[in-house]
């Protein structure tokens, strides 16, 4: 199955020419609960589901210091990251009396709001030009919200949509697999912690201890493939200090784990209760398929997080239509 997803990406910017492809500005589709069979039933959902598994089979079984190749694309994609890092240390936290969402984060976003097709321009070459104000509709999207001062699975979703969207114009290819979620997606993960910790940010709709996170979900599903088939360290392991502290640099999932535990006081089984028990799986490859099950249910298949997302000519509303 991996094999037919993972020649999505080239495919389908073979199919449809970038030259003749008209692009234009996402906006939501998803305005009511009945709207989520659309959404179920979408070309975008089933492009979306099958780009994240296909970067999970890539990163099975394989470390962060795995040597793996690094495109130009990638390098600038990188690039783009560490200037939002830049903009963090550019606009310090303002003194306000509320503790939580701190409204230096609007003036951050304005900058990228202003800034996000230039950016987007950086990473996309000029013979696609035509595709950037629909890119990067999705990179504004991915750093939380600005009114709300909140940031959630949504959010990351808009950044793997944003992913998608460069496999799908051709500037990410399929050999590119592996950076994408070791650098660029890590990166990215970076700088979200930085502005969650920066602005305070609260959790977007976050079913506090009975969720799997407070804000991410991605790196949990590719952090337990990377995990699948260990020499030695099991589910078990994720609870244990030692064992996270040792192996998180190696990890995405342990990285995840250290983030909970400097974030949050008290048991892990207290304030962390699903990731609790889902370290008596018995195995990394069980833990995989049942976060995959529990992202659609939990994430995907869930109103209030789809009614934000925004569907264009690459990640369309339209029913699937078999290419075969």
């Amino acid at each position: 199955m991996a094999e037919g997803e993972r020649q999505t990406p080239s495919d389908s910017s073979e199919d449809a020419p970038p030259t003749t492809q008209n692009f234009i500005i996402p906006k939501k589709e998803i305005h009511t609960v009945p709207d989520m069979g659309k959404w179920k039933r979408s070309q975008a959902y089933a492009d979306y589901i099958g780009f994240i598994l296909t970067l999970n089979e890539g990163v099975k079984g394989k470390k962060l210091s795995f040597e793996y190749k690094v495109s130009e694309a990638i390098e600038k994609l990188v690039a783009l990251l560490n200037t939002l890092d830049r903009w963090i240390d550019e606009t310090p936290p303002v003194d306000q009396p509320s503790r939580f969402g701190n409204k230096a984060y609007r003036t951050w976003y304005a900058r990228l709001d202003q800034e996000a097709e230039n950016l987007v321009a950086t990473v996309v070459p000029t013979h696609l030009a035509a595709a950037v104000p629909e890119v990067a509709v999705y990179l504004k999207e991915s750093v939380g919200n600005s009114t709300r001062i909140d940031y959630g699975t949504g959010h990351e979703a808009a950044f793997a949509a944003f992913l998608c969207c460069l496999c799908k114009i051709g500037v990410l290819r399929v050999d590119d697999q592996i950076a994408i979620v070791f650098k660029v997606f890590n990166r990215y993960l970076e700088v979200m912690r930085k502005l969650q910790k920066t602005y305070r940010m609260e959790p977007a709709g976050s079913q506090g201890v009975w969720g799997l996170d407070d804000f991410q979900f991605l790196p949990f599903i590719w952090g337990s493939s990377q995990l699948i088939d260990h020499p030695y360290l099991e589910p078990r392991h994720f609870v244990d200090e030692k064992a996270v502290n040792e192996n998180h640099k190696d990890y995405m999932f342990l990285e995840c784990i250290l983030f909970i535990t400097e974030m949050k006081t008290g048991p892990f089984a207290e304030h962390s209760n699903q990731l609790w028990n889902i370290s008596a799986v018995p195995s990394w490859s069980k833990v995989n398929q049942g976060l995959i099950r529990m992202y659609k249910a939990e994430c995907l298949e869930k109103f209030p997080v789809i009614q934000h997302f925004k569907f264009g000519s690459l990640l369309p509303i339209h029913p699937v239509t078999s290419s075969c």
